[in-house]
């Protein structure tokens, strides 16, 4: 049971003692006003969470201190109390800020059921203020990278390891899973660099003669439209971080210069013959699978090895569900400020369909779902009639069925909450175990398998 500290506010003694003694029973911790101006004394020295007071009293009345509680405590949740058959009263109450309200004669399961669902509602509200400001910290650490899979806690954590370090950084994940905002974060948390350049080139746009001149640069006459000396991506990173995102495309000659950049921090112009140095940190990013392309003779594996200094896996959405609520919400808010819309929330038959469907473009798939979700929406919810057909009409059994992975499946699919339940158990309890196995109802040798089983023993 939820405790809380109630003022109970009334001119009539035997309704006043009768509360008292149920609200005592129920475990609460409650205090005895007899009039408003009584009871607003009272909230001055005293942290009350809530205030049930009668609507008619003498001197200051129901209203009149609901009033002030609004103006001078706005933290206090206050039920009114008015006698049966005037409702209007209660709206009254309702309109400037009142909780709830019970008529008269007072039951006492009635009164009961009220204060939970205050103290309920008060719970999940300062959570969503903790998991808001949590959030905020967060996206300002890590560069709006958002979750708390510990999948993406392990990813934290290596950022932090490596934040004031040079080391190489190799990036691996399929397209959409936010590999840029990882390469973003590890370049801000690196005090060092985080105030010099963060260049970012992508390889797979370029062919290759125009993509070693926009890496190394050229000097004027190096080929035909080489009309004056250029100044390549990898001088202008001096100093700070250089990403080179979809690094599976390089052509062998180019690999064969990146390498010598990676072992020496060291390159020349196109066309030139004086040697330059830099000093940069290097991030690479792939949605390939390089070891697949060295044996296949596509991809060089002393360069691999080079960029392999620091590996890290981002796993893709369908892995990470739990995460979808913080993104959709995350989007929603960023789409509704940019088109000018009061776009709140989602049915929830659409959060329904985005647990059930398996996002092969990931997370940015999901931003383009939800920015057409807000533009669509003719309310403040958006409705399964602003979400594409293919997620609304997604079979995940045939999906399964399709990929002939089915039983497997399941078993990720009832992993996943597990896991983050455990997880956020134990943040809860600061990684108390004995606490922990008592929340979860489960013996601490069980809580110590899962553990290991989902490798949280780490943490």
């Amino acid at each position: 049971m939820m405790k809380g500290n109630i003022l109970i506010v009334d001119d009539d003694p035997l309704i006043r003692n009768s509360l008292y003694e149920v609200l005592r029973i129920e475990g609460y911790d409650v205090g005895l006003s007899s009039n408003g101006i009584e009871a607003f004394e009272e909230l001055k020295r005293t942290n009350y969470d809530i205030v049930i007071t009668d609507i008619k009293m003498p001197e200051l009345d129901g209203m009149g201190l609901l009033k002030r509680i609004k103006e001078n405590f706005s933290n206090i949740d206050v039920i009114v109390i008015t006698s049966y058959g005037s409702i209007e009263n209660a709206v009254s109450a309702m309109k400037f800020g009142g909780a709830d309200y019970i008529t008269k004669p007072i039951i006492d399961d009635e009164i009961k059921l009220c204060i939970r669902k205050i103290l309920k509602n008060r719970k999940m509200s300062q959570e969503n203020d903790y998991l808001r400001r949590e959030l905020a910290s967060k996206l300002n650490k890590y560069q709006n990278i958002i979750g708390e899979d510990p999948k993406l806690q392990k990813i934290y954590s290596v950022i932090d390891m490596i934040s004031n370090t040079s080391a190489t950084v190799l990036i691996q994940g399929e397209s959409g899973t936010g590999k840029g905002l990882i390469a973003q974060a590890i370049h801000e948390s690196d005090a060092t660099r985080k105030n010099m350049p963060f260049v970012e080139v992508s390889c797979g746009a370029l062919p290759e003669t125009l993509l070693e001149s926009e890496l190394f640069g050229h000097v004027r006459g190096a080929f035909t439209s080489a009309i004056k000396d250029r100044v390549g991506r990898f001088e202008l990173a001096h100093g700070g971080t250089i990403f080179l995102d979809e690094i599976d495309t390089i052509s062998p000659i180019l690999q064969v210069k990146l390498l010598r950049v990676l072992q020496n921090k060291e390159f020349e112009r196109v066309g030139d013959t004086k040697t330059k140095k830099v000093d940069i940190r290097i991030i690479a990013a792939t949605n390939q699978d390089l070891e697949t392309l060295i044996q296949e003779g596509k991809f060089r594996e002393d360069l691999f090895y080079r960029l392999n200094v620091i590996n890290i896996k981002v796993p893709p959405l369908r892995e990470r569900k739990g995460d979808i609520p913080y993104l959709a919400e995350h989007f929603i808010n960023i789409f509704s400020h940019r088109f000018g819309k009061v776009v709140k929330r989602f049915d929830r038959t659409v959060m329904d369909r985005f647990f059930n469907y398996s996002w092969p473009g990931n997370i940015r798939e999901l931003e383009n779902v939800i920015e057409r979700g807000v533009v669509l929406a003719q309310t403040e919810i958006i409705t399964l009639n602003d979400i594409p057909e293919n997620i609304t009409n997604f079979d995940r059994k045939e999906d399964l069925i399709n990929n002939g992975n089915g039983f497997n499946a399941l078993k990720d699919a009832l992993k996943e909450p597990e896991k983050r339940i455990i997880y956020e158990t134990l943040e809860h309890t600061n990684w108390n175990r004995k606490r922990t196995a008592e929340l979860l109802d489960i013996n601490r040798t069980t809580l110590y398998n899962k553990m290991k089983e989902y490798e949280l023993l780490d943490k």
